[in-house]
């Protein structure tokens, strides 16, 4: 049962990129981005290996030439991940693409005139492929920007104004963005919008910066959207590591409720009653964890004193204590062991009652 925080999702229309279903009742999916120049197909495989590995839904890659766009074909091919390409300015480059790969994403501020859509849109019509809608605050249409200013009701007549030019083309298979820098002017705007249409809505701050920047906006901005009953996929953007984006996208959907799936860890603050140096044996557990899709309550505390009072609601804890410390299991002790061996106990009792709670699961259905 959903909590009265977390509000249902908005019903929208479903839509398909690739093998990977978006709005409806899909579950929410995770994209991310390549920074390689997409004809550098060894480059960008890597990269979209490293995305997949660590939990990429949807990769998106930058079509800067026609070198970019004849290379999707031979990427496509290479790789396991739903393609879409980003496209600006050069409307031709989409047409080459659209031969490709599972989507694709304009900007439609700068596209240019209206042939040019539409020539887009009868090339995804052909290739059967839906379009992203991308509209950014720094980037709207001349006419919008004059009227209203980078704000998000400009940011929503300009979605809605681009919306209708593909629907008088006869084309629907839509999903749309509407990203600003700040928290403020994205909620904003993906808020106004939402009652006024059915497409599904991709989640995101555009520009959001490194990674202590960015997981601050966009856990604030995409987590209460999220909570809201808003979102049907997303991306965190960071300057840094791919990998990153993925991890914290996870994280924002499992915290806000919307993923029910991998570990959610509990720790101690640090206070003067801790008894071990939890910061590195905290990181040693999350770094020696193996992967876990079963949704679980995990407890790491630095004080055997408090442990049994504060993990209690956690599937398995672990307390450290002055050279030793307890391995608890739903609030009872599964026993007391030597700091040395502590972690490796843990971990074994983490892995062993994934496996109690999904033979759980699969006795239920």
């Amino acid at each position: 049962m959903e909590s009265q925080a977390l509000k249902p999702r908005y019903k929208t229309k479903q839509i398909a990129v690739g093998n990977v279903l978006i709005g409806g009742d899909a579950p929410i999916s995770v994209q991310s981005m390549t920074y390689s120049k997409t004809a550098d197909l060894q480059e960008t495989k890597k990269q979209i290996d490293c995305l997949q590995l660590a939990g990429c839904d949807i990769v998106r890659v930058a079509v800067s030439d026609e070198a970019d766009a004849y290379a999707l074909k031979e990427l496509k091919a290479m790789i396991a991940l739903p393609l879409v390409a980003d496209i600006h300015f050069r409307y031709k480059l989409a047409l080459i693409a659209a031969e490709s790969v599972d989507c694709i994403r304009i900007n439609p501020g700068n596209i240019g005139a209206k042939n040019k859509v539409k020539a887009v849109v009868d090339a995804c019509k052909e290739h059967k492929i839906p379009i992203r809608i991308g509209v950014n605050a720094g980037s709207l249409e001349k006419s919008f920007e004059v009227k209203y200013g980078a704000t998000p009701k400009g940011m929503v007549e300009s979605a809605l104004y681009n919306i209708k030019l593909l629907e008088d083309f006869g084309f629907n298979d839509i999903k749309i963005s509407l990203k600003a820098s700040d928290v403020e002017r994205t909620m904003s705007a993906y808020r106004a919008l939402r009652p006024l249409v059915e497409y599904p809505f991709h989640l995101g701050v555009t520009e959001a910066g490194d990674l202590e920047s960015s997981t601050i906006k966009s856990s604030m901005a995409l987590g209460g959207l999220l909570m809201e009953g808003i979102g049907d996929t997303m991306r965190v953007s960071i300057t840094g590591e791919l990998e990153k984006e993925i991890e914290i996208a996870r994280g924002i959907l499992r915290y806000c409720g919307r993923q029910k799936e991998g570990i959610t860890y509990i720790s101690c603050p640090t206070c003067g009653r801790l008894q071990a140096d939890l910061v590195p044996l905290l990181q040693e557990i999350k770094r020696r964890m193996p992967k876990i899709k079963t949704p679980m309550q995990v407890s790491v505390m630095g004080c055997a004193v408090n442990a049994l009072g504060e993990a209690k609601h956690a599937d398995v804890a672990i307390a450290f204590g002055s050279g030793d410390g307890l391995v608890i299991k739903r609030g009872e002790i599964v026993g007391k062991y030597k700091q040395e061996e502590l972690i490796d106990v843990f971990i074994d009792e983490v892995i062993k009652t994934e496996g109690e709670m999904t033979q759980a699961l699969e006795i239920g259905r």
